[in-house]
């Protein structure tokens, strides 16, 4: 995956994580992804908000990635691990390691849930253009609804796992028995870059509580926006709940020129879901190996 190159033109307000002298020059880089990131996913940010689209949160991976393989090259300056070996006999280091273990937890699930969703639509897909009936079509219903109601345990464990984790980060004191600006600047990196990727994760997961796929009312499949599942509850519950029962009915019709107008704008809305899928996927792939990567550092540093 190319690394992110440009960041838009910044003309939010940011808060500066106040750079000291510079002893890497990954770290003026990791400020601006910082700056870039903060707006939306830090707690104390004005705007910060929960984005359900789609691009926006494969947006956020791609820059997240560069932001961890940014603090990958700024963690491997020999001056910079030993202030945080030395610092409270690795307490930093140890928490950082700790932390990753969720992080990593977080990432996996949310993989694995997307290839099984990736799996149900394929299976949507092929019913549809099979067109032996109704059976065949509300037989794939139930298996996404079986799915969808799995999931959600696991994605509710994994919000609470990551709930904890940012408790417990943003209880950790940054710093107040040390007057280096160098090791408060990367105390700070570490502090920060744990709480947005739980804030872009929350979101990715939140995504996937997906609505479900219903056999009786009256809404149609078109009243999906498969890059933005859910805004909102209110959304969740009224306005974006995918029903086929209405394509169902068309398609047992035959020839019907409306079954065949619903089916393929069934289709396509189901492709379009599978596109985002993919991209989801690709970043989440990219970010993991980024998080590996920064364990297995850490874990040389303890064992030097």
């Amino acid at each position: 995956m190319e690394a992110f190159s440009a960041l838009p033109n910044a003309h939010q307000p940011v808060r500066s994580i106040s750079l000291p002298t510079r002893v890497h020059p990954s770290s003026q880089r990791v400020e601006e992804l910082l700056n870039h990131l903060r707006p939306h996913h830090l707690p104390q940010s004005v705007s910060r908000t929960t984005c359900l689209e789609a691009e926006t949160i494969q947006s956020d991976l791609v820059v997240l990635a560069e932001l961890y393989n940014c603090m990958e090259e700024l963690f491997h300056s020999p001056q910079t691990q030993q202030a945080l070996l030395h610092y409270q006999n690795g307490k930093l280091v140890e928490e950082a390691l700790g932390g990753s273990v969720t992080l990593l937890d977080a990432c996996g699930s949310g993989r694995d849930l997307l290839l099984g969703l990736k799996e149900q639509v394929q299976s949507l897909q092929s019913a549809m253009r099979r067109r032996r009936g109704d059976s065949s079509i509300e037989k794939s219903i139930c298996e996404y609804n079986s799915f969808r109601k799995k999931a959600k345990k696991d994605i509710a464990k994994q919000l609470g796992a990551m709930k904890r984790m940012e408790n417990k980060v943003n209880c950790c004191s940054l710093m107040s028995q040390t007057q280096d600006q160098h090791l408060i600047f990367e105390a700070k990196v570490l502090k920060e870059a744990s709480i947005i990727t739980i804030s872009i994760f929350r979101s990715l997961l939140l995504f996937l509580s997906m609505p479900g796929l219903r056999t009786k009312g009256t809404s149609v499949i078109s009243k999906l926006k498969p890059t933005r599942l859910f805004s909102s509850e209110k959304e969740q519950k009224n306005t974006n709940v995918v029903d086929l029962s209405a394509v169902c009915s068309l398609l047992g019709r035959g020839k019907h020129s409306d079954a065949k107008v619903e089916l393929q704008s069934t289709l396509r809305v189901l492709q379009t879901l599978n596109v985002c899928i993919d991209g989801l996927e690709s970043e989440l792939d990219c970010l993991f190996r980024r998080i590996v990567q920064n364990r297995v550092s850490f874990l040389n540093m303890l064992a030097h």
